[in-house]
């Protein structure tokens, strides 16, 4: 059965946005920039709430701009073709290799489980991947945690009132400055 992973940048007080919207002190160095794009290679499909999903529309057309490095060209071949599903209810289309869910976080993870298909079934957006945890769909946690304290905002992990036990599976550290941290569920 295909993993359900739940990967993003956090502040070391555990959040993907700060307080004010912004996260832009989540800019990777390249070091952690290659990382993701390693990471990418084992995703069949991305999940998306509307917010990460416009943010990341900028990567459709980014092959356009002249002073994009290997790197960035590299992560535009892996990104753009790799199927993604995005939830909103604010959306009426989406573009390039996306869809609009047809049906709750739930029933396309069921129905992405039962399709044949190799890669993780990532998720990106706190508040879908807050959705997914709830029912207990998440396999792996991973973070790349950012030297960085913002005081509030949207948390990494989903405000629950259940526990829920993780294995250490891998960490690493960037530069003596970020670090990762991969985890998974133990059921």
């Amino acid at each position: 059965m295909r993993s359900v992973t739940y990967s993003m940048s956090a502040s070391v007080d555990g959040y993907i946005v700060g307080p004010d919207g912004r996260f832009d002190w989540t800019a990777p160095d390249p070091d952690v920039f290659r990382f993701w794009i390693d990471e990418i290679r084992g995703v069949g499909v991305h999940l998306l709430g509307r917010k990460l999903y416009e943010t990341m529309l900028y990567w459709e057309t980014a092959d356009q701009d002249p002073s994009l490095g290997e790197a960035e060209l590299e992560w535009i071949r892996l990104w753009n073709p790799l199927p993604k599903v995005v939830f909103s209810r604010t959306l009426s289309s989406v573009e390039g290799h996306a869809r609009l869910a047809s049906g709750s976080v739930g029933e396309e993870i069921q129905r992405l489980r039962a399709e044949p298909g190799e890669g993780e079934i990532a998720i990106g957006g706190a508040t879908l991947a807050a959705e997914a945890a709830e029912l207990g769909l998440i396999d792996e946690y991973r973070v790349i945690v950012h030297p960085v304290l913002v005081g509030g905002g949207i948390p990494y992990f989903p405000r629950q009132e259940r526990r829920e036990d993780l294995e250490l599976v891998e960490t690493r550290t960037f530069n003596s400055k970020f670090v990762y941290l991969h985890y998974r569920v133990t059921r």
